[in-house]
């Protein structure tokens, strides 16, 4: 089973979507139909596979029926995030080459502001209302009629990059030529293969749809019959509440949502019954040891985390037990087969830190339109082997440990300094609810560490606390490491997928610098 519509016949009042704060369902008879009424409207305009479509909205409800409608159509689906401006969002549809743009209420200001940007995309769809150069996409729909496509080719997603280092380009992988009904490897594979997720399952996404991991998962979820439970934004409370309201058996978070979650009064940790709750999967970013920890000692050893992109290249995975052996792990590969190169593409020696490269015998992403990004994501001398650009070691075990970004080391009188140590280290303070770690110009050394934080609810950050903050520091970390200073902001531009837009915090630092060599 690969398609929420199998399931239609024989559970169609199962609901396939639960919108978290509301209760609003979304039946699986419901998706199946509304989503065949949207490959229809789309094939009636003379969409084809491989055309694409584009979703500008908030955590909505409707996002699943346009999903599905998309995918069972052999096209592309991108989402774009929605907290984008028009210009920047105008510029994924175009990019995207999207016949058809649907955008919800929440975002109907941008989303008519860069409508004359967008001259190319001529369906303009909204859920739930209609807008100025909008039409309801309830309506739209309504006239077509609920009978799947004679044929129905597997489409895909082609999501494009945060855009924390860069302007954002989209991941586009070639379409499988499978049918919509057959396993995929997302559904059957991942979801269900390795985290368990099946036909009784109750997942819950605390994260946007925009992003990939929440679009794949709950979207895989409702592949193998399961429910998934939508928030429309992350809140701790809320969160471990909603795992009581509606049963949830599994779930997905990144660290920042642990570190909230766990800097909750004893009371709001301990208010609610989580027995139902099975696999608590974790992934985005590097998650800080102790807070691991910590989370394993609250919920038991039920933490799954994996390591992968958007791109697919290589996917590691670790259970608890495994973790608590090898504390700060990512896991083993399931996906690809891992190699730890220098900065010349030699492989390292096991233990020594390299920039990640996987190998896949299958026909690897690449960047649309970019062709020098896509280059410069293969080995030089390998083409099956292809990095995101994260720097990491293999123990003798082959269990893979990250160590930052490449593009976030900080090179200081010749050292490379990693910031996600640093930034472990600084956020288990009890006075900090964010933290940001990167180097700053210092005319002597290139570059010198720069903590920025975010001080917790009720704290002023004033030199008292960058005073305190860095006398702990220095009980973790290296002298050569320690940040020369410290620097408050009321909130870090964090996006709510949990990556933290620290490109826009560094420019600030190096605005009057023509180059980042000083």
């Amino acid at each position: 089973m690969s398609f929420p519509g199998t399931y239609a016949p024989d559970v169609p009042d199962r609901a396939a979507v639960i919108m978290a704060r509301d209760g609003t369902i979304r039946t699986f008879r419901e998706l199946e139909d509304r989503s065949a009424q949207f490959a229809q409207l789309m094939w009636a305009a003379g969409l084809r596979p491989g055309d694409h479509v584009a979703v500008f909205a908030d955590n909505n409800i409707g996002y699943f029926d346009a999903f599905w409608g998309t995918v069972r159509s052999g096209l592309y689906f991108t989402t774009v995030n929605r907290y984008l401006t028009a210009e920047e969002a105008a510029y994924i549809v175009n990019d995207c080459g999207a016949r058809v743009l649907v955008a919800s209420p929440a975002v109907a200001e941008a989303a008519t502001e860069m409508l004359p940007l967008i001259g190319d995309c001529d369906i303009r769809l909204m859920f739930d209302a209609r807008a100025a150069g909008f039409d309801s996409f309830e309506h739209a729909i309504a006239a077509y009629p609920t009978e799947p496509l004679a044929e129905q080719p597997r489409g895909s997603t082609m999501l494009y990059s945060s855009g924390t280092t860069g302007r954002p380009k989209g991941i586009k992988r070639p379409l499988d030529g499978t049918s919509i009904t057959e396993p995929d490897l997302i559904g059957a594979g991942l979801v269900g293969g390795i985290f368990g997720i099946g036909a009784g399952s109750v997942y819950l996404s605390p994260a946007p749809l925009y992003h990939s991991a929440p679009l794949s998962f709950t979207t895989g979820t409702q592949s193998m019959g399961g429910t998934a439970v939508i928030m429309d934004r992350f809140d701790p409370a809320d969160a471990l509440a909603y795992i009581e309201r509606y049963h949830v058996t599994h779930s997905q978070w990144v660290p920042t949502m642990f570190s909230r979650m766990l800097k909750q009064p004893a009371e709001v940790r301990q208010r609610h019954d989580l027995s139902s709750h099975q696999v608590a999967v974790h992934a985005a970013a590097p998650c800080p040891v102790e807070v691991k920890r910590q989370m394993i000692d609250w919920w038991g050893p039920i933490l799954h985390e994996y390591y992968a992109g958007t791109e697919l290249n290589g996917f590691c995975y670790v259970n608890s037990a495994d973790w608590l052996d090898h504390p700060g792990t990512v896991g083993t590969p399931l996906i690809g087969v891992i190699h730890i190169c220098d900065d010349d593409g030699n492989e390292m020696p096991v233990g020594e830190s390299g920039a990640i490269y996987f190998e896949r015998d299958v026909p690897a992403f690449e960047y649309h339109n970019d062709p020098d990004k896509t280059a410069e994501s293969r080995h030089a001398d390998h083409e099956l082997w292809s990095t995101l650009g994260d720097i990491g070691r293999v123990d003798d075990e082959g269990y893979l440990y990250l160590t930052d970004r490449k593009a976030f080391m900080i090179i200081s009188g010749g050292v490379n300094i990693y910031p996600q140590e640093i930034e472990d280290c600084l956020v288990l303070h009890p006075k900090v609810a964010d933290v940001a770690v990167f180097g700053v110009p210092n005319e002597d050394f290139g570059e010198e560490v720069k903590a920025v934080v975010q001080p917790a609810e009720g704290v002023i950050g004033d030199d008292a606390l960058a005073t305190e903050l860095l006398g702990y520091a220095r009980e973790y970390i290296a002298a050569y490491k320690m940040p020369r200073s410290v620097d408050f902001r009321d909130e870090l531009p964090r996006l709510p997928t949990g990556k933290l837009y620290k490109r826009i915090l560094r420019d600030e630092y190096w605005s009057d610098k023509e180059s980042r060599i000083v």
